[in-house]
């Protein structure tokens, strides 16, 4: 492979402080050198990245696909495409398949399965409990062995406290940690939307902001007596964010991502019924929504991922109450959190550092950064370049984006794997 350089570009890279002007020069996949004036390598293919920023590819914490069991929705192939036209150059996948990514064959299978798209890490998670049904631990040793970066059962919350402790004890045992989704079973189970004024008026079954406040409380505690580290996924409430801000500050073993959608929209968004934003956890009053957006700031959270969920149009061209909830996240994951550097909520470093270095640092990564050495994982980004969501002409399979119809700010047009372009 000849050797790439980048040439005119602002070199971002939050992992290492750096925001400045210069060049970046690839070389076998990985980064041999940044700074100024790096000079010609002889048979060197220059990028001109004049105007545009060269930033670490994306690491999307939590993403579905349709793969294996539901192709339909969404393979590894056009996930690859619209993760590579977002940016995103590592995907860590939730196990909740069919079947379920419960036996060390079906992880390995998973990885491979993303090597061989030639433009995306896939790293999955290794369920948490058989068939992620929550009622008996998965073998972690062997889902470790064979690649599993963490455990969870998905989209599923952990029901019960007991199988919940082990599974915290379990992970600690094995390096690892558990990533829950923070909603109390008995509370959510027929839910359709968040409990409350909107979701009287339109006649739908709500689910109380307390049941993710809930489950969160007392997943905390049970972090405290096992030690094990417990990480919430798609955080979207004020009551459970000051419970982990509180937890962080005692030093227990606690971090939380959250996902576009919880800091863009609020429940106003699920409109007449309008179920591409039908979301698990639902959208939450704006109250919530700028709790959120403060934990951002104040570092409370952790990461922002895109919480990609694929679904077809048979799964949303339903009565509300019964259309699948989730939308899909890939090729929005920038835009979006872009939308708050643009209205003065986050620095530009601070939200990109939420996209690559933070989620980096909690999984043990050597990619999100521009060090020397590091995989030449890149996107260019154009800052102030304009677009607009449209369903129906995302890349992928998946077109339930509840951003259908939002103007964007900010742009990939161009994405590198391993040296690789592999978008733009």
């Amino acid at each position: 492979m000849a050797d790439l350089l980048f040439t005119g570009a602002r070199l971002l890279d939050p992992d290492r402080g750096l925001d400045g002007p210069g060049e970046l020069l690839v070389r076998d996949g990985r980064i041999l050198d940044y700074g100024a004036n790096l000079g010609r390598p002889e048979g060197a293919s220059v990028v001109p990245a004049a105007g545009l920023i060269l930033a670490p590819g994306l690491i999307d914490l939590r993403a579905a696909i349709g793969e294996p069991g539901a192709e339909h929705r969404e393979s590894i192939a056009s996930a690859a495409e619209a993760a590579a036209a977002g940016g995103i150059t590592t995907l860590c996948v939730l196990p909740d398949t069919d079947p379920a990514l419960d036996d060390p064959a079906l992880v390995q299978f998973v990885r491979s399965r993303g090597e061989a798209t030639g433009s995306l890490t896939l790293l999955p998670y290794g369920a948490a409990t058989k068939h992620c049904a929550g009622k008996e631990i998965a073998e972690y040793g062997l889902l470790r062995e064979a690649g599993a970066i963490a455990f969870t059962d998905g989209q599923r919350a952990i029901g019960p406290a007991r199988i919940m402790r082990l599974a915290l004890s379990y992970a600690r045992a094995f390096g690892s940690f558990i990533i829950q989704h923070p909603e109390e079973p008995s509370l959510a189970h027929g839910g359709a939307a968040t409990e409350g004024e909107l979701a009287t008026r339109l006649g739908l079954p709500g689910i109380p902001t307390a049941a993710e406040a809930i489950m969160v409380a007392r997943d905390i505690a049970l972090a405290r007596i096992t030690g094990g580290h417990v990480h919430f996924a798609h955080v979207s409430t004020a009551g459970a964010l000051a419970l982990i801000r509180a937890a962080k500050a005692d030093g227990v073993a606690v971090t939380c991502d959250t996902a576009p959608p919880y800091f863009d929209l609020n429940e106003t968004a699920i409109g007449n019924w309008r179920t591409y934003a039908k979301l698990s956890p639902p959208l939450r009053p704006e109250t919530d929504r700028l709790a959120v957006v403060a934990a951002l700031a104040d570092g409370t959270i952790d990461a922002i991922a895109s919480d990609h969920q694929p679904r077809d149009a048979d799964d949303k061209r339903l009565p509300f109450a019964l259309a699948e909830a989730g939308g899909a996240g890939l090729a929005t994951l920038l835009g979006v959190t872009l939308a708050r550097v643009h209205g003065g909520d986050l620095p530009l470093g601070q939200a990109l550092g939420l996209l690559t270095a933070r989620p980096a640092k909690l999984l043990g990564l050597e990619s999100g950064t521009l060090a020397k050495g590091a995989p030449a994982d890149l996107l260019l980004l154009d800052l102030e370049r304009g677009w607009q969501v449209k369903a129906g002409q995302l890349p992928g399979k998946a077109q339930n984006s509840p951003f259908d119809g939002r103007a964007l700010e900010g742009r990939v047009v161009g994405t590198w794997k391993a040296g690789r372009r592999v978008f733009g």
